[in-house]
């Protein structure tokens, strides 16, 4: 492996992360202005909603993210 795939794979896999971390806390701040706490005692509806809207969240970040990559790598073929 050269030393510009593992930048390649190195950019890309933080990319992945902000996207997946950006989503989740999007998620998570929305739950609140709901009143959803997910840290709240027990399993409660508004715990679970909370917890799913950080985990869709979370999920619609990576896949932005990776679309974000897919054009960016057609963009830079085209040069």
């Amino acid at each position: 492996m050269s030393d510009n795939d593992t930048g390649k794979l190195l950019a890309s896999g933080i990319a992945d992360a902000v996207g997946f971390v950006g989503g989740a806390l999007l998620g998570y701040w929305i739950g609140q202005m709901l009143g959803l706490d997910i840290f709240a005692d027990g399993y409660g509806a508004g715990s679970l909603i909370g917890i799913a809207l950080v985990g869709l969240g979370g999920g619609l970040g990576l896949h932005l993210s990776k679309r974000w990559q897919t054009s960016q790598a057609k963009a830079s073929r085209k040069e």
